[in-house]
């Protein structure tokens, strides 16, 4: 059964995020990288040589401003206003395009297909897989690919987890993120579309600390 989603105060909280992260915005250089470890992991060639790529739930747009100095034709979208007006302003001269939505929103309204769609701790791991991995397989070009990258599960805890942002006191705001295992992820994926699916978890580059669920997807060539 889907859960209820309320993207009014879900735009809040990322907004409050960008608030948080401002500094690190206009600080920041481009980079790419699918885990949260700096220097740690594969990078942008998980995407092959795409001419095309949309990111969801972009956030401080690095990694698009790394593949936009690339010559790649590069699109992110946002919930919040917020961060893609400092997403704009920073990285909009490297050639990088933000919108913002909401990104089912978005994929419903807008025909525009991409070689590649990525996520990075992003919208994958806050939206229904159910709903959202469908919508990608259609907006993608033929023999295109869908790379995504966030925490791995909590054993035994899979599936739509609620979050509560701002503590526990104060008013109720909260997200929903959709952690599944490897196995899940492949399976989810093949029944959207996707003709090949590889899921994996990285280990971090220190023994016993927080993997990186890794997952690359393609959809069938060009007849």
């Amino acid at each position: 059964m889907p859960v209820p989603h309320n993207i009014d105060h879900e735009r809040e909280l990322w907004d409050a995020f960008a608030l948080s992260t401002k500094d690190k915005v206009f600080a920041a250089e481009p980079v790419f990288r699918w885990t949260q470890y700096a220097g740690h992991g594969p990078g942008s060639e998980l995407l092959g040589s795409p001419a095309t790529a949309l990111e969801i739930g972009c956030g401080t747009g690095r990694a698009l401003a790394h593949l936009a100095r690339r010559g790649v034709r590069a699109t992110g979208v946002d919930l919040s206003p917020v961060m893609v007006g400092y997403t704009t302003e920073r990285w909009g001269p490297e050639g990088a395009r933000f919108v913002c939505a909401e990104v089912l929103e978005h994929l419903r309204a807008d025909s525009q297909t991409y070689d590649a769609v990525y996520s990075i701790f992003g919208a994958v791991w806050f939206t229904d897989p159910e709903e959202l991995l469908p919508l990608i397989a259609q907006r993608l070009n033929p023999g295109g690919v869908l790379v995504f990258s966030h925490p791995p599960a909590i054993p035994g805890a899979h599936g739509a987890q609620g979050m509560y942002k701002g503590g526990f006191a104060g008013p109720a705001r909260y997200t929903y993120r959709y952690s599944h295992t490897p196995e899940d992820w492949e399976r989810l994926l093949l029944d959207a579309g996707f003709i090949e699916a590889r899921a994996q978890i990285l280990d971090a580059p220190t023994a016993g600390h927080i993997g990186t669920l890794l997952a690359r997807a393609t959809v069938a060539p060009g007849s």
